[in-house]
């Protein structure tokens, strides 16, 4: 499951941006200067975030909400890259299983309808890819994995956690990166660091489909933190939020600088 709560209020989908307009035209990365990045969320204040890492490391951020309406295909063909975002859960159906009725799945049938096709065609087009969250379980499921419908006392720690106040906030643990993965080449280290976690579902290694690896690891119960495609040229996934950046250490910041500058050279025509 996507982020739950929090996170800055951003724009309405084509308010005072502009860009669902202006990126919903024909040949628009023939007209763009910097690299289209496609960034599916279901509300704006969630992609408010995407938007600005992206701008942040140089990029043209497209936000596509559940009625985007134009085809995957035709999706793929205007952007440059593609970041799959946070949301509500991916329905059982989607990975061939029934709902468990004690695990809380709370769906949006119009998100997966909409983002499950257009990330496969973007991995189909061999497009840098980078999933966050909810966009990790997606591509474990297009790839043909599983999830864990809810991690409820299994794998503690990776909700929502109370404050002083005894309000909802980020839950925080410990996330050991493989050395040698392509995560670890992007962030600049592998080792064990601090991430940020809201979320109730997950992918444990009975759940990871055989197409993709598993880059890192909860270091408490060994829930999957990231994933990537060894089929493709740049495909990542990642369970925590680094586009919350002040709850991130900083040098995560480089996966939306590598997102946007393997886009960049995609457009130019120098990919992979």
């Amino acid at each position: 499951m996507g982020i739950l709560s929090g996170g800055v209020r951003g724009p309405s989908p084509g308010g005072e941006t502009g860009r669902t307009d202006l990126l919903d035209s024909p040949n628009v990365r023939l007209r763009m200067s910097k690299p289209v990045i496609g960034v599916t969320e279901s509300e704006a204040e969630y992609m408010a975030p995407f938007i600005d890492v992206i701008e942040k490391a140089g990029g043209e951020p497209w936000p596509i909400y559940p009625d985007h309406g134009l085809p995957a295909g035709e999706t793929v063909a205007r952007m440059d890259g593609f970041l799959a975002g946070g949301g509500p859960d991916i329905r059982p159906s989607e990975y061939g299983c029934e709902v468990d009725p004690a695990a809380n799945v709370k769906s949006e049938p119009a998100r997966d309808e909409m983002e499950l096709p257009l990330l496969r065609a973007a991995m189909a087009a061999d497009m840098p890819v980078l999933c966050v969250c909810r966009g990790m379980q997606a591509l474990n499921v297009v790839s043909g994995g599983t999830l864990i419908q809810d991690l409820g006392e299994t794998h503690p720690g990776h909700g929502s956690s109370l404050d002083e106040r005894g309000e909802q906030t980020t839950s925080r643990h410990r996330i050991f990166i493989a050395p040698g993965s392509r995560l670890a080449a992007c962030v600049g280290s592998g080792g064990t660091v601090m991430v940020n976690s809201w979320h109730h579902q997950g992918v444990a290694e009975a759940n990871r489909s055989p197409r993709l690896m598993a880059s890192a690891y909860a270091v408490e119960g060994g829930l999957i933190e990231a994933l990537e495609s060894p089929a493709h040229s740049w495909v990542l996934g990642v369970q925590f939020h680094p586009e919350l950046r002040g709850e991130m250490p900083p040098h995560f910041d480089r996966l939306f600088g590598g997102l946007v500058a393997r886009a960049d050279a995609r457009r130019r025509g120098d990919w992979p």
